[in-house]
């Protein structure tokens, strides 16, 4: 409510008394002659309204230094104020009240004679200073103050009618400033320093600078109303002459539908928050569908980009889960294990938490089929709380499947790549590019060089698909990749993600994730209930160990969800009871268990050894067979192998000839012998140097006539010289080894670091011997001599105190 200003009213007519009861203001300063209505409902101000009523209605109003401030003492307020007199008091539902005070005088606070029940000082009286009445000076401010009142009053400044009146019959400078402030907006510093200000020339002057700067403010005010006024006027013009067009189209019967279309995709627009070079790609198209006939061709191309164009999801995201907690504890209950994964996710959401607009991370999981690869990123997008959605890659060869076809063509649409974010709905989902590695590459382009732009940080922000054609930003979606193998995976590609490794799982682990995810999954897909089929500890085992020999899960699964099919169908056939699932009943439901060829080496023979492989199903054991015969020193190679497989038999072949005589090999052994080395499964192809110590200690076994030990696997690189190179799946090979029954694994001394990546409890029952030159293999894995009959080992092994074993 505004201040009102007095004509007439005189310090004379009142006697100031030296003690009176003080009011504090908040956000506000009463200037002498101006009345002002107060609102009252602190019962500290109340009490001092009531005091000042029952005694000469006179009062102080004095502004408080912070408006928040409920209890305000002796520092929380000015020392100048106004004495004021009470005109009229309203009392309120609500034990508030409403007084109307004019001001009388300014007044100094000499001290604080009471702070309860309410405020009371001491006052002095102070008046304005003596000026010189016909100062040139205070006749120009004069005029200047009352010119610029008008010019405000113009510009849309609301102010009261008598204001203008009184200011313009004023001829006092302290009057006219005091009036002039209490009518503007002013902070309570600037207001109180007009107040403390006793010259009046001064006062003035600085009135005068406040009510210049308020000048400014209209006249900007003025300028942005006139500006919103044309673009209206503009707006309305637009929408008359689109009324018209409309009203023109409806004649010829072509424009309702139309109309209702273009309004129908600015809609769609708007809620898609879509930017500004978007939306002016939009309208651009929206002007060349007005201009077509609806029954033409290029119509319904131009209506499906502006589809595509208004349906994505420009600024619509998900918020993330940033409770790490929370989001812990739903990776824990969809996957067992997997820690590291875990830790990477929690990792990125904490940087979330930290920093809002990182840049989501590129992951690459690469592990063998059945771990849980996929599954994995729908739990990553639920833990996040963002949509999921996955593209599968494998054998995709066009590079317009990632790009999209420019809509010069037929049938045109945007690439995969926009397409799942358009079925995302939102701006930052988790995108699972599955299969990467099996991407193909033809004369159509290369897939993968085309996902190189939006595996990259630095460039999807602007990612451009050829039909969308303005870029799109791919930056806060979260890229997860799946492969078997990294190898096949151009190095451009697969340097700009994060490569995480995921290993086949232990038997116990399979037995966890068993009891915790499959066996109740399959139950309850198989229409079964819990109280109806119960699989034992024991069962699981042996599914695991005789009938599912594998890194992944998938065929544990299965062998899970046949005996929940069987049990289904004696539950369908009448059976009531519970059927307990145990080891001794697994043939009558799945027939026996195959026979692994793990199993098949029963005892120490010459000339066979053990090796260990890496495959993108796992870890696997691999046997090498070596034999000789007469001949002239050919070497025969079988077994589908691969040509570094090839070399290396030969290399091991040159070393063993090269170190006959320090071997124990006769002089001229090679001359009359052909050897011929043959891996088995000859139908499944072979290849990798992982197999060179391997080949060299069943050649020697076959040379010297001395058997190697069934119990014993090794894996490690041969060259010319005997060293042993290191190699690769330490941790899949070391799996492999544990599932054949395997006690002691040779590796290279190289590789002995890797033995920290593998839990202490997958190496508690294996002894590890690492060796850096093949001789130490021949010791570690060779038994002294053979029996006669059979090949049978009839002597000791090499003795594994010898200082060229080392055990872990």
């Amino acid at each position: 409510m505004k201040s009102e200003p007095v004509e007439r009213a005189g310090e004379e007519q009142f006697k100031i008394p030296a003690e009176l009861p003080v009011l504090p203001l908040r956000d506000m300063v009463v200037y002498p002659f101006i009345i002002a209505p107060l609102s009252v409902a602190r019962d500290l101000s109340i009490q001092a309204v009531d005091r000042a009523l029952s005694e000469n209605r006179m009062i102080l109003l004095v502004a408080q230094r912070d408006k928040d401030e409920e209890e305000p003492g002796e520092a929380d307020l000015y020392g100048t104020g106004t004495v004021a007199v009470i005109m009229r008091m309203l009392k309120l539902p609500d034990e508030r009240i409403r007084i109307l005070v004019q001001g009388v005088c300014r007044a100094r606070v000499s001290r604080f004679s009471a702070l309860r029940p309410y405020l009371q000082a001491s006052i002095e009286r102070v008046g304005d200073q003596a000026h010189d009445p016909s100062s040139i000076e205070k006749e120009a401010l004069m005029r200047s103050v009352k010119r610029t009142l008008e010019r405000a009053t113009s510009l849309g400044k609301s102010l009261p009618s008598e204001v203008m009146v009184i200011a313009n019959s004023l001829e006092d400078p302290g009057r006219l400033a005091d009036l002039t402030a209490s009518n503007l907006e002013l902070k309570v510093e600037e207001a109180q320093e007009i107040l403390e200000t006793l010259d009046p020339v001064a006062r003035l002057k600085r009135v005068n600078d406040l009510l210049g700067r308020e000048l400014n403010l209209l006249s900007m005010q003025r300028e942005i109303d006139s500006m919103a006024r044309d673009e209206m006027d503009r707006s309305q013009r637009e929408y008359y002459l689109r009324h018209q067009m409309k009203a023109i189209l409806t004649e010829l019967g072509e424009g309702n539908e139309l109309s209702e279309e273009i309004e129908g995709f600015r809609e769609k627009a708007k809620a898609a928050k879509m930017p500004e070079y978007a939306v002016e790609e939009m309208e651009k198209q929206l002007k060349k569908l007005e201009r077509m006939h609806p029954d033409s061709a290029e119509t319904a191309t131009v209506r499906n980009y502006l589809d595509w164009l208004t349906g994505m999801p420009w600024g619509n995201a998900t918020r993330d889960n940033l409770q790490l907690a929370k989001a812990a504890k739903i990776l824990d209950d969809d996957h067992y294990g997997l820690e590291k994964i875990k830790e990477r996710i929690l990792e990125y959401l904490a940087v979330r938490k930290l920093k809002s607009r990182s840049k989501g991370p590129i992951l690459c999981f690469v592990g063998p089929p059945g771990v849980g690869k996929t599954s994995l990123g729908r739990s990553i997008a639920r833990a996040l709380g963002r949509n999921f959605v996955r593209l599968s890659l494998g054998g995709v060869k066009d590079e317009a499947e990632i790009r999209g076809h420019r809509r010069t063509y037929v049938g045109a649409m945007p690439g995969r790549i926009i397409q799942g974010i358009h079925q995302a709905g939102s701006s930052n989902p988790v995108f699972m590019l599955d299969e990467v590695d099996k991407i193909g590459a033809d004369f159509r382009g290369d897939p993968s060089s085309a996902l190189l732009e939006v595996l990259d940080p630095e460039q999807n922000f602007s990612f451009r698909d050829h039909y969308i054609g303005i870029p799109y930003d791919l930056s806060d979606v979260m890229f997860i990749t799946t492969a078997n193998l990294l190898d096949p995976i151009q190095p451009a590609f697969r340097d700009r993600m994060e490569v995480i490794r995921l290993s086949g799982y232990t038997e116990e682990e399979k037995l966890t994730i068993a009891r915790r995810h499959l066996v109740p999954r399959q139950v309850e897909e198989n229409g079964l209930k819990p109280g109806q089929i119960e699989f034992s500890d024991n069962v699981l085992r042996t599914l695991i160990s005789d009938y599912t020999r594998e890194a992944g899960l998938r065929n544990l699964e299965r062998a899970i969800a046949s005996i929940c099919r069987k049990v289904a169908r004696q539950v369908a056939e009448g059976r009531r009871r519970k059927v307990r699932i145990i080891a001794s009943s697994l043939e009558s439901f799945l027939g026996p268990a195959p026979v692994s060829r793990e199993d098949a080496l029963s005892s120490d023979q010459v000339g066979v050894a053990t090796g260990l492989a890496w495959t993108e199903a796992g870890g696997d054991v691999l046997f090498v067979e070596a034999t000789v015969m007469k001949g002239r020193g050919n070497l025969i190679l079988t077994g589908h192998l691969g040509e570094v497989m090839k070399e290396s038999a030969q290399a091991a072949l040159s070393f063993a000839r090269a170190k006959s005589a320090l071997l124990g090999i006769p002089e001229g052994f090679f001359e009359e012998r052909d050897v011929h080395v043959h891996v088995p499964e000859g139908a499944i192809p072979k290849d990798g140097p992982s197999a060179g110590i391997t080949m060299a200690t069943a050649m020697l076994s076959a040379f010297t006539e001395r058997p190697v030990a069934r119990d014993i696997a090794m894996t490690g690189e041969i060259t010319l010289r005997g060293n042993v190179l290191p190699v690769g799946g330490i941790k899949e090979k070391v799996l492999a080894a544990r599932r054949g029954g395997i006690r002691t694994v040779v590796l290279p001394e190289t590789n002995r670091k890797n033995l920290d990546d593998i839990p202490a409890v997958l190496r508690r029952d294996l002894r590890f011997v690492f060796v850096k030159d093949v001789q130490e293999v021949f010791v570690a894995a060779l038994r002294e001599t053979a029996s006669p009959a059979g090949g049978r080992s009839a002597g000791k092994r090499g003795s594994p105190r010898s200082p060229a074993a080392r055990a872990n």
